[in-house]
């Protein structure tokens, strides 16, 4: 029976439970076993029992949370030392309306530290491992949510993405990982890195399990001033056929350096498939692309260096005593701050300084808003944008921690998208080298019910099977 209940995606799951052929309780038990029993270090906290679960379109599927969340009474430690062993008071709006559907909490996922991070190797709490292959990364900062689903310790579970942490997670684990539209999710709860690009999503097996999850996620909460009404419901999606869509394919973005042969090939062969199910593929231009990496490492670590402030030593988290208030604060950052969040930290200061803000971080914004403008004129002629999620598939432990930039070239497709605020969706689009890749498909705002059409058409005719990295996990 443990074969069949890992078969099943998190759709046909919920429907096995609502036929009565499946049990909630084992389907809980079976999922809880398997992440307690996790080898890739994907999970900083698993559940003992079943919570209460209340009755709800979600059906009991278990979740799987980023350590990103606040959880009542539970560890939320946001992948940080200075954040270990706190249990916050209340729980995030996005976990609560999951519970609130019928997923009960089965446990919470580690993250690069308060992901700042493409790799997952920058958590206090150590790195995940890829279940694909064990040498190298899942991806980041979501990377315990996405390796949990991809090596089946988790039927679904949240993430968070700032300029690419569900994508390219997704991407290089060989799942689905959905960026909403900024403020179609509520942020309340989710402890804060840069809070005009932060996004919290589903990493799901398949296009359907993403749909389902996403539509009891969005949502206006009072709580949370950036967040609006999703303008309809959403809906699962049906699609099998791309007749009268046309993806645009930012060539020069795409054909540019530093993109693995076998990525190319694979994004290639997707476009052959799109036409084949009835899509034209144009080209277009994103003259800002060159620009807006830049523009988000100035404008994500400066308000990183506010958010990350409010870890003093003195209301929460860590405190490293000392003789004096300064130097209590200065040694907490010290001890409880990664290099990684530090360096975000001197580097979004430095751009916030008098003197300095209009040269860097008021430039980057203007570079934001052109991004935005270019991506919003394209769609007046396409329906969808289309590149690789990743320029590259999974590479090895440590073959990028000494040099940053090389990280942050990572994030070279996601971070228009973020900038600007639209949703886009990573799926698998085939393997190089027996490693997946992903496929990014984005759209307009609130244009999820037709990227998810599209993305469900596709992944039909890729045929993907994930399967492999299913037994990678334990």
């Amino acid at each position: 029976m443990a074969d069949d209940i890992q078969a099943l995606s998190a759709a046909a799951a919920a429907a096995a439970i609502a036929d009565g052929g499946l049990a909630r309780a084992e389907l809980f038990e079976h999922y809880r076993a398997r992440a307690a029993a996790d080898e890739l270090n994907a999970f900083t906290w698993v559940a003992e029992d079943e919570p209460t679960v209340i009755n709800g379109p979600l059906g009991g599927v278990p979740l799987a949370v980023k350590d990103l969340f606040c959880t009542e009474g539970i560890p939320s430690q946001a992948g940080s030392k200075i954040l270990e062993r706190y249990c916050p008071p209340y729980t995030a709006t996005a976990v609560a309306n999951l519970a609130a559907a019928g997923a009960p909490l089965l446990g919470k996922t580690n993250q690069d530290e308060f992901a700042m991070g493409s790799s997952n190797e920058n958590s206090a709490y150590g790195p995940v491992l890829n279940p694909w292959d064990r040498s190298r990364v899942p991806g980041g900062s979501s990377g315990g949510s996405a390796a949990a689903v991809a090596a089946g310790l988790a039927p679904w579970a949240l993430g968070t993405d700032t300029g690419g942490s569900i994508r390219q997670p997704a991407s290089l684990c060989g799942i689905v990982g959905l960026k909403p539209t900024y403020g179609a999710v509520s942020r309340y709860g989710m402890i804060a890195f840069a809070s005009s690009l932060d996004s919290a999503g589903p990493l799901t097996r398949d296009v359907t399990d993403a749909a389902l999850f996403y539509r009891n996620l969005v949502g206006r909460d009072s709580a949370d001033a950036t967040s609006v009404a999703f303008p309809g419901p959403i809906d699962l999606p049906t699609s099998e056929r791309l007749d009268g869509i046309t993806l645009a394919v930012p060539t020069a973005l795409v054909d540019g350096e530093g993109i693995e042969a076998g990525v190319r090939e694979s994004f290639e062969a997707s476009l052959e498939t799109a036409r084949e199910l009835g899509a034209t593929i144009v080209g277009c231009e994103i003259p800002s692309a060159p620009y807006a990496l830049s523009a988000y490492y100035v404008i994500a670590p400066a308000e990183a260096s506010s958010n990350l402030a409010r870890f003093d030593g003195v209301r929460y988290g860590l405190r490293t005593e000392a003789s004096t208030l300064d130097a209590m604060y200065t040694q907490t950052r010290h001890d409880g701050f990664g290099a990684e969040v530090k360096r975000r930290i001197l580097i979004g200061t430095y751009a916030l300084s008098s003197g300095y803000y209009d040269a860097y971080y008021g430039r980057a914004q203007r570079v934001r808003t052109v991004v935005s403008r270019e991506l919003a004129e394209i769609f007046t002629k396409a329906d969808f944008i289309a590149t690789p999620t990743s320029p590259t598939v999974a590479f090895r432990l440590g073959e990028r921690t000494a040099d940053p930039l090389a990280m942050y070239l990572s994030d070279l497709f996601t971070i228009p998208m973020s900038l600007a605020g639209t949703p886009a969706i990573s799926i698998p689009s085939g393997l190089s080298e027996g490693l997946p890749v992903g496929l990014q498909i984005c759209g307009p705002a609130f244009s999820e019910n037709r990227i998810l059409d599209a993305a469900h058409a596709l992944e039909r005719a890729i045929g993907f099977d994930g399967a492999a990295a299913r037994s990678g996990g334990v």
